[in-house]
């Protein structure tokens, strides 16, 4: 069949990735198929259920090239998972006793849609397979075709999710102003809690992104500007056990010599213990239509930071999270290559009447492919084995510790 109308579809938080996808598909449909109608669901899955749609015009091709220079997402993103039927209802996306599987799909066939491209993460990938399957169940005649977006770099079975090289690198620049406050006064704590609900990859990536930045500085000890206090002094992510009183003793030590202590925090490092801290005292854990422990609302870096200062004697303590600044960047040049070779595959596959999610397939010798929808999974925990991770934690003193696996 040949297709003659396709959607594009954002979805779940952003990534560095965003504008840059939607902007190349546009650019590649219009070099090998100009006259494919190229349509955009405004606000994601609930774009879709509510038939918002945003036309792809002749102007909008002839400029799409800018879109690869911004952030955040021109189409507009929502979380909106549609086997939550009593979530879409209570959001008012489909009525009392609609499936709203099957309102996405007749939107689809009303609009005429031969192929339909998600951008987004885990929770939308799994949503495209999940309307997928429906889908193929129901007969419709309809490809979906999915990219890769999550800062967490957790997706499996995709190698590099797009747009997480950028969010360390951003959270890398976030943290070298912020580090400056060690300053301001003494015996400073600086927790830098960085995105990650249950992978590492992020945090441990932004730190040696951050620790290249140093490694370019010129540095003048003495007067009161050495790289010791700049540095990372400790490294937390989920997937690795976390000995409160042998690392507590460590950067007392840190404090103690160097008068600061820094530490970057996987935001999902410490949730196990709040949450069971909040269950045991009755209080109820707020989560959102996925079912995730909204950490907004629990304040990990905060939790952490307070249980942490008086153990190593911290004068004042300060958290700041780098999340909302990274994941908002527009795409670097890493990402940018990658964003290409993952489009183009994604319009070639669309062209030839195939579908699935398209990355660098890790259990089949990291070949760039269409990846089934069936084997797309989210909680890929970041391998504390890599050598780049133990280079990183070498370099600051911090000792490996045992490898964790993070319940999802």
């Amino acid at each position: 069949m040949a297709v003659t109308k396709v959607a594009l579809l954002t979805a779940g938080g952003l990534a560095p990735c965003l504008s840059a996808a939607v902007g190349g598909l546009i650019q590649r449909y219009t070099e090998l198929a100009p006259d494919v109608e190229i349509i955009a669901y405004r606000g994601g899955y609930q774009g879709l259920l509510k038939g918002e749609v945003m036309t792809v015009t002749p102007a909008v091709r002839d400029k799409a090239h800018l879109l690869l220079e911004f952030g955040g997402s021109p189409i507009v993103n929502s979380r909106v998972k549609l086997t939550n039927v009593a979530d879409c209802v209570k959001r008012g996306l489909v009525q009392e006793g609609q499936d709203p599987q099957q309102v996405a799909a007749d939107q689809l066939v009303a609009d005429g849609v031969d192929v339909l491209h998600t951008i987004g993460g885990d929770d939308t990938n799994t949503a495209a397979a999940d309307l997928a399957a429906f889908l193929q169940r129901h007969d419709y005649g309809l490809q979906v075709v999915g990219l890769p977006k999550t800062i967490d770099n957790d997706i499996i079975p995709i190698r590099q999710s797009l747009g997480a090289w950028t969010a360390a690198d951003e959270g890398a620049e976030f943290f070298w102003n912020v580090v400056s406050e060690h300053s301001a006064n003494p015996r400073t704590l600086l927790v830098h809690e960085v995105m990650g609900r249950n992978c590492g990859w992020l945090t441990a990536a932004t730190a040696v992104s951050y620790r290249r930045l140093l490694d370019g500085r010129e540095w003048l000890p003495e007067f009161g500007v050495p790289r010791e206090r700049r540095d990372v002094h400790a490294v937390f992510v989920p997937e690795m056990a976390l000995d409160l009183e042998a690392e507590a003793a460590r950067l007392r030590q840190v404090m103690d010599e160097v008068g600061n202590v820094n530490i970057f925090l996987s935001e999902g490092a410490g949730v196990d213990s709040i949450v069971a801290q909040m269950e045991a005292a009755g209080e109820e854990v707020p989560r959102d239509a996925f079912g995730h422990v909204r950490l907004n609302d629990i304040n990990p870096g905060t939790w952490f930071a307070e249980t942490f200062a008086p153990m190593i004697d911290a004068g004042k303590v300060l958290v700041q999270k780098s999340g909302y600044y990274s994941r908002a960047a527009a795409a670097n040049e890493r990402d940018l290559e990658l964003i290409k070779s993952c489009v183009d595959t994604a319009v070639d596959t669309a062209l030839a009447g195939g579908s699935g999610l398209v990355g660098h397939d890790e259990e089949r010798g990291d070949v760039l492919r269409a990846i089934e929808f069936e084997r797309i999974k989210g909680g890929k925990n970041f391998d504390i084995d890599v050598a780049w991770f133990g280079e990183l934690l070498e370099g600051i003193g911090q000792p490996k510790r045992a490898k964790v696996a993070v319940e999802h």
